[in-house]
């Protein structure tokens, strides 16, 4: 099975790229840096692939990157799309661009599987370890479900080496945790003393998070949880 991975270096794909190939697909990295150097904002060349597991993204221009991808496919037989929980529920811009992306990916006339996952340890940590770096903590009234890359990885490799499946169960972490517990988790294994401050989210976005239109209570769950992960650290 030959298998394009997009994204292939980053904190997602570094995990699915070995992960495939252990399981004997032959695997190709398409990104700036990986066996086919491309952007995918530019010109993307012809993709001659079994399965393409789509896992390159940013802030912005994520739509116009999938759309260039999709352009591109040649004889696939399988697009696999990781997406995120809430990109129909909360208004925030780069989560209508991955809405606007599994909409593109569903018209395309490709079989594909797209997966909505909640927000990774390591971006969990980046967040919380920024908030922590203030003399006095600032903490908005919010609860993620952060989950394990590693889960979302082994996850996605039994997606890509399956039949093609449309949206498939949601995947976040094992709890959901207020974002207080989050912090003064970081600063215990960072071994910090902050003061919290509670702070209010404002608009539209702040009332989606308020109501937990980021969580999932139905969906899947990964095992790895964020005490575990940072003790890992």
């Amino acid at each position: 099975m030959k298998i394009l991975v997009t994204g292939g270096t980053g904190t997602l794909g570094r995990h699915v790229v070995p992960r495939l190939r252990a399981a004997g697909a032959d695997v190709t990295v398409l990104s700036r840096h990986g066996d086919i150097a491309c952007d995918l904002l530019g010109d993307v060349p012809p993709i001659e692939a079994d399965v393409v597991v789509h896992l390159a993204g940013g802030q912005k221009g994520d739509d116009v990157a999938t759309r260039n991808l999709l352009a591109a496919c040649r004889g696939v037989r399988h697009f696999v799309y990781i997406s995120v929980i809430g990109a129909d529920t909360v208004p925030l811009a780069w989560l209508r661009t991955k809405l606007a992306c599994e909409q593109a990916i569903a018209a395309s006339g490709i079989p594909f599987t797209i997966l909505r996952a909640a927000q990774f340890h390591d971006l969990t940590l980046t967040m919380v370890r920024g908030l922590a770096k203030l003399p006095v903590v600032p903490v908005p009234g919010m609860r993620l479900q952060p989950v394990d890359a590693r889960d979302v990885a082994a996850r996605l490799v039994e997606l890509a080496i399956g039949q093609p499946a449309g949206r498939v169960a949601d995947l976040a972490g094992p709890a959901v945790l207020d974002l207080r517990h989050l912090v003064r988790g970081y600063l215990g294994a960072a071994g910090k003393r902050r003061l919290t401050v509670p702070v209010r989210l404002p608009g539209k976005a702040g009332q989606a998070y308020r109501d937990g239109r980021n969580l999932t209570l139905d969906g899947d769950h990964g095992a790895r949880t964020w005490e575990e992960f940072l003790a890992d650290r």
